[in-house]
C-alpha cells in the first residue's frame, strides 16, 4: 500500500518532556525502526511530521535576541522541517538498507491570507508551560496561551491548506520508489500577493490537514497519524474513558463536540475528510504502527456502513 504517515509532534517529543535533542533522537530513532519495518513489509511510505514544540523553542530562542534579528514563523517553520526532517532521514538511512532512497523535501503550503483562523488562534506550538508561567510569557511577548492536557502552551493561527506547492515533485519522488520526507509542521505557510507572488505569513498549519491533503492528491491507499495515545478517546481524562477502535466519518461528526480544537480534533477532521473522499485512515500511538497498518489497533476510520465500536483505554 501507498500509506501517508504523519509522526505528530507529541510522538516525537512527549508532553512534558524536555525539548534536548538528545531526548528527540532517541524517539526519532524510534520511530524509523517502526517505518522501516512497515517499509520491509512492502509498503511505500510518505513521511510527514509535526514541529508544534520544536517551533515554539525555536520562536523563544529567536525572541530572546535582539529584536531587529527576530525571525516569522514561516521562517521558523522552514528551520524546523530542515532540523526534524534532517533527523528522521539520518534514522531511516541508519535503519533501512543501505541501498534504499530517502529524500527530505522541504515543502510550502499555501493558504488565505483572509482565513478567519489568523483572528481565532488554536494551534499550539512550543515547550509545556505551568498556567502561571504560560500567563506570564503571553504579558510579555503578547502572545495567546491555553491549556493542553494539564500544560498550558502558546497557541497560534492556523489556517487550512490550500494547495501544496512542490506536489509534483513528491508525487515524482514517490513514483520512484523513494521514501518521501515532507509537508514538514504543515508546511512553510505562504500566500500569493496582488501579483501572484508568493511570500511567507505568520501562521503554522495543522500538519494533519496538510498530511490529509497530500494523502489525497498523492493518492494513498491509507493516512495514519501517530500521537502519544491509542486512539482517539472519549470521556478522556477521566474513569470512563474510552478508546473508538473503529468508526464512520458521519459516527465522529455527530460526537466532534468531544475534541479538542488543537489536539484531536484536526486529527479527527482530516480522517473523516480522507475516509470521505478516498480510502482508509487512522489514528493511534506510534508504537503500534505495524498494528494500526493491519487494522487491530488504534482508531480507525472506515467509510459509512459500521456501528461504532470501542475498547477500554490500556
Amino acid at each position: 500500500m501507498r500509506i501517508v504517515v504523519a509522526l505528530g509532534g507529541n510522538a516525537l517529543l512527549k508532553r512534558g518532556q524536555p525539548l534536548t535533542a538528545q531526548a528527540q533522537g532517541i524517539a526519532i530513532d524510534e520511530a524509523a525502526l517502526l517505518l522501516s519495518a512497515a517499509a520491509a513489509s512492502g509498503h511505500q511510505l510518505i513521511v510527514t511530521h509535526g514541529n508544534g514544540p520544536q517551533v515554539g523553542l525555536l520562536a523563544l530562542q529567536s525572541a530572546a535576541g535582539p529584536a531587529i534579528s527576530a525571525l516569522p514563523l514561516d521562517a521558523l517553520g522552514a528551520e524546523s522541517e530542515g532540523w526534524i526532517g534532517y533527523g528522521i532521514e539520518i534514522a531511516l538511512r541508519n535503519a533501512l538498507p543501505e541501498d534504499a532512497v530517502v529524500v527530505t523535501l522541504l515543502t510550502q503550503t499555501l493558504v488565505d491570507p483572509k482565513d478567519e483562523a489568523f483572528a481565532h488562534p488554536t494551534k499550539p506550538i512550543g515547550p509545556t508551560y505551568d498556567e502561571a508561567t504560560a500567563k506570564r510569557f503571553a504579558e510579555t511577548n503578547n502572545w495567546s496561551v491555553a491549556p493542553d492536557g494539564k500544560f498550558w502552551r502558546r497557541i497560534v493561527a492556523s489556517p487550512k491548506p490550500i494547495r501544496i506547492i512542490e506536489l509534483a515533485s513528491i508525487k515524482r519522488l514517490a513514483d520512484s520508489g523513494a521514501i518521501v520526507i515532507c509537508a514538514g509542521g504543515g508546511g512553510i505557510p505562504v500566500c500569493k500577493g496582488p501579483d501572484q507572488k508568493l511570500s511567507g505569513i505568520e501562521a503554522v498549519i495543522d500538519k494533519d490537514a496538510t498530511s490529509g491533503l497530500l494523502a489525497e492528491q498523492i493518492g494513498a491507499d491509507m493516512f495514519v497519524m501517530l500521537t502519544d495515545v491509542s486512539g482517539v478517546c472519549i470521556d478522556y481524562g477521566t474513569k470512563r474513558a474510552r478508546v473508538i477502535s473503529r468508526a464512520s466519518p458521519r459516527a465522529l461528526a455527530d460526537m466532534s463536540a468531544s475534541f479538542g480544537t488543537g489536539s484531536m480534533g484536526p486529527k479527527v477532521a482530516a480522517a473523516c475528510h480522507f475516509v470521505s473522499t478516498t480510502g482508509r485512515a487512522a489514528i493511534g500511538a506510534l508504537g503500534d504502527l505495524n498494528e494500526i497498518i493491519i487494522g487491530t489497533r488504534g482508531t480507525i476510520v472506515c467509510p459509512e456502513g459500521g456501528e461504532i465500536s470501542f475498547r477500554d483505554v490500556p
